[in-house]
């Protein structure tokens, strides 16, 4: 009897191995390609498995994208620079759970005349072939279709009501890496990504505002991955946020400019972003604590406005707190608090502010960006102005 069990278990742990490994193994993207052939311009991306593919084309700009199962990426560094033919630019990376993505940018309409999957030969694995041709604007418009509809499992919507603290709970920080996934953000003058710069920045801000031990902190991804921007400031409320920080890094043509700035958000997208709020047709708990639903678009906006403004005033001083602690690390701007629209500084009711830390185009802001000791002191800077804005709200 128990010989019969111990040969089961044998068996089950086998089939579970294999399973797992099945579970496990990812398509690899090696390498891409682009090619000019009589009057096309041929993309081809390198793989060790077959995969299913769909390719549709954008508009206003000209794009054609590429959207395939969520695989790995270990293509050689520089690839997001090749360029081509038609093709005057790309991104690729995750998209989504489960979707991966490629976008060609082109420097006109353009159509795709054939795509297809070639099989593994002479020493190359799979191939997948997208040939281009050059094509009207009327043309163009004709070939596109709608995009796929891809099944993540959640919405991008904002979710529900902002979540609120408990009394014995320490204040919410709410650290948002820049970029990510298909959107790697600005590049750099030897090639680094600005995802990767942000996400590192992010987790060792998260470490320093962790050992003062005064704040939780969260961040709203913690690996490459993309993020609409709604659904960056949605975690953020769903969370039950108290500040939330942006990092970005910025990359320019002149690569002689460089320096740091922080923004917040600026009184005319704020007066935008109220009227769009109260035109919502479901406005149960728009604003924290307060349900429009009884309201016509006129009061619901001034509420709207009346919360915006606070929270505005509220990011306006944690700017203030940000900037003598930055100016001891790296170069500013002339003028380092600045107001613009940026979608993620628009939540009502946290409030927001987004820091771009210098220029990738500059070769002394990168080194300082992707250097390990710089980046350690300035997320130790970011988090004494953030126990610096909490003890101010306090007294």
């Amino acid at each position: 009897m128990f010989g019969n069990i111990r040969s089961y278990l044998i068996l089950l742990a086998g089939l579970c191995c294999a399973l797992s490994q099945s579970a496990w193994a990812e398509t690899i993207a090696r390498d891409i390609r682009i090619g000019v052939h009589e009057g096309r311009t041929r993309f081809v991306l390198d793989l060790s498995a077959p995969v299913s593919f769909q390719v549709f084309a954008l508009a206003d700009p000209y794009r054609i994208v590429l959207d395939l199962p969520d695989i790995g990426w270990q293509v050689p560094a520089g690839t997001a620079r090749r360029k081509g033919g038609l093709i005057a630019g790309l991104r690729y990376g995750h998209f989504r759970r489960g979707n991966a993505r490629v976008v060609l940018d082109l420097n006109g309409p353009g159509v795709v005349g054939k795509s297809f999957l070639l099989p593994a030969a002479k020493g190359y694995g799979p191939r997948l072939v997208i040939d281009i041709k050059p094509a009207s604007r009327q043309a163009f418009m004709a070939s596109r279709k709608p995009p796929p509809v891809w099944d993540t499992g959640r919405s991008d919507r904002a979710p529900t009501p902002k979540r609120k603290r408990q009394p014995t709970q320490m204040p919410l920080v709410m650290i948002d890496p820049g970029h990510g996934g298909v959107d790697p953000g600005a590049i750099g003058i030897s090639g680094t990504f600005e995802k990767g710069v942000t996400l590192r920045m992010a987790r060792q801000i998260r470490k320093a505002i962790s050992a003062l031990g005064r704040q939780r902190v969260r961040l709203t991804r913690d690996r490459d991955v993309f993020i609409s921007l709604r659904r960056r400031v949605a975690v953020a409320r769903a969370a039950g946020a108290d500040l939330f920080v942006s990092i970005h890094a910025d990359s320019i043509a002149n690569k002689r400019v460089r320096g740091g700035g922080i923004y917040t958000l600026s009184e005319k997208s704020s007066d935008r972003e109220s009227a769009a709020l109260a035109a919502k047709e479901n406005r149960a708990d728009v604003i924290a604590g307060v349900n429009l639903t009884g309201h016509d678009d006129q009061v619901a906006s001034i509420l709207i406005d009346l919360t915006q403004r606070e929270t505005m005033n509220y990011s306006a001083q944690f700017a203030t707190a940000l900037v003598p602690e930055l100016k001891q690390l790296i170069h500013m701007r002339r003028k380092p608090h600045r107001f613009a629209g940026f979608r993620v500084l628009k939540a009502p009711d946290v409030p927001s502010v987004l820091i771009e830390l210098g220029y990738l185009s500059n070769r002394r802001d990168e080194r300082m960006l992707t250097n390990a000791t710089s980046r350690a002191a300035i997320a130790k800077a970011i988090a004494r102005a953030v126990d610096n804005y909490f003890k101010a709200q306090k007294s």
